[in-house]
């Protein structure tokens, strides 16, 4: 390295410090001038002497900055000790904050630059982000907890361990990507539902149907339609939000469709945007005209159960099976069979099953199809679920309005302006 680069390197373990300090310092800006261990001007004295340290063992060998780094580390807790026993407060953050400051200076003279300095703002953010986190953590509860650990579980520990390639005669069940596919829907209803547990269900129909839509549409339509029985004077409020929630669903069926197979992408959207935007605005206009009231205060289970996830993932792995088989041996119309029985039930399952058929097994145009298909039977069965939970109140009869008008906006969309390839 030359003296330009020593003195770049060098500025920017400074730079690291003074960043980190600002943060602890403005924290502790009530406390009397040499009433705190560590400010601003400690911890960039930390980065730069971390990035000191550095430098040293590219002339002396790792002994030096060995050193340094344990009388450093030695004399910072010990005085940090010293002011948590006057304060009682025994928060050990700020130690290992300084100890990631020595580090990162060390790293920018010794590594990348680029990774110093978004280490430095990163743990900037998570300094800064304590409220915030706290508050989340608060809001938890451990069965969400567990069911993260959960998926982490079998994101990282499992996944990994499965074959990646077909296990059946038919050369159909690939166990890694099923699993892949499993995970990654149970992960979207996960988030949907930390979202609306974070921000509250008391904040308005609306927000709790989109969370909803990411979770699932058909068990929130269900739920409002027992809110829908218990008070039918807000049957349209919670029609609106399951009309958004209807919404997010149809969004999610394109969304999941292109990122298996991309050639979906046009004709599933030409199909399903006018729907969505007929949700939306049946959803907007119910909300609008709805009477001032109090959102009821709703009670979403958790969406992530290990038995749910396990009985979608036996679902996904029949619809895969079943399809492929039967469109082998009695032909292509077959999926359409598969896909209004497994409408029923769900909607992810058949569309992630025909997106992997798309343009090998199956050709584009009975490909998407099969998913409007499913996608048709299953906003019809809301509909149903929502008469069978609410009877014959505003709850149920507006949100059938809804979606009809939504199911003949995506029909005229798709049989005028589809986008049709002819059949291989």
């Amino acid at each position: 390295m030359d003296f330009v680069e020593i003195f770049q390197r060098l500025g920017v373990s400074l730079a690291i410090g003074l960043l980190v300090g600002c943060e602890r310092g403005w924290q502790e800006r009530e406390q009397p001038s040499g009433g705190r261990t560590a400010g601003i001007r400690t911890f960039g004295l930390a980065g730069f002497l971390g990035g000191l340290a550095g430098y040293l063992q590219t002339l002396s060998g790792p002994i030096v900055p060995a050193a340094l780094l344990l009388l450093y580390g030695t004399a910072f807790i010990i005085f940090r000790q010293r002011e948590s026993e006057e304060e009682d407060d025994y928060g050990v953050t700020t130690v290992v904050a300084s100890f990631v400051v020595f580090a990162l200076g060390a790293l920018a003279v010794l590594g990348d630059l680029r990774i110093a300095a978004a280490g430095g703002v990163a743990t900037t953010v998570v300094l800064a982000a304590k409220r915030r986190l706290h508050r989340f953590l608060r809001q938890l509860t451990w069965l969400e907890i567990r069911a993260a650990l959960v998926l982490l579980a079998m994101t990282l520990v499992a996944l990994p361990l499965l074959p990646n390639e077909t296990v059946d005669p038919w050369d159909v069940l690939n166990p890694f990507e099923l699993w892949l596919l499993t995970i990654t829907i149970a992960a979207i209803s996960f988030v949907g539902y930390v979202a609306i547990r974070v921000a509250g269900p008391t904040r308005g129909i609306l927000f709790a149907g989109a969370a909803g839509g990411l979770a699932s549409s058909t068990a929130l339509t269900l739920s409002f339609g027992r809110f829908a029985a218990e008070a039918p004077k807000s049957g349209r409020q919670l029609a609106s939000g399951a009309a958004i929630a209807g919404a997010l669903s149809l969004i999610r069926v394109v969304v999941i469709g292109a990122a298996l197979a991309p050639v979906l992408l046009m004709p599933l959207g030409i199909a399903l945007t006018p729907a969505i935007l007929v949700m939306l605005a049946a959803s907007a206009m119910l909300a609008f005209r709805s009477e001032k009231q109090g959102a009821p205060d709703l009670q979403l289970e958790n969406p992530f159960e290990l038995s749910e996830v396990l009985r979608f993932g036996g679902l996904l792995g029949g619809v895969i099976l079943v399809s492929k088989v039967l469109v082998d041996r009695v032909g292509q119309t077959m999926l359409f069979v598969v896909a209004a029985v497994s409408g029923l039930m769900d909607v992810d399952a058949i569309t992630l099953s025909t997106a992997r058929l798309s343009g090998t097994t199956v050709d584009l145009t009975t490909a998407v199809t099969a998913i409007l298909i499913a996608v048709v039977v299953n906003l019809l069965t809301k509909v149903v679920l929502a008469f069978t939970a609410a009877g014959k109140g505003p709850y149920a009869i507006t949100l059938a309005l809804a979606t009809l008008a939504a199911i003949a906006a995506g029909a005229l969309a798709h049989f005028t302006l589809g986008f049709v390839v002819p059949a291989t």
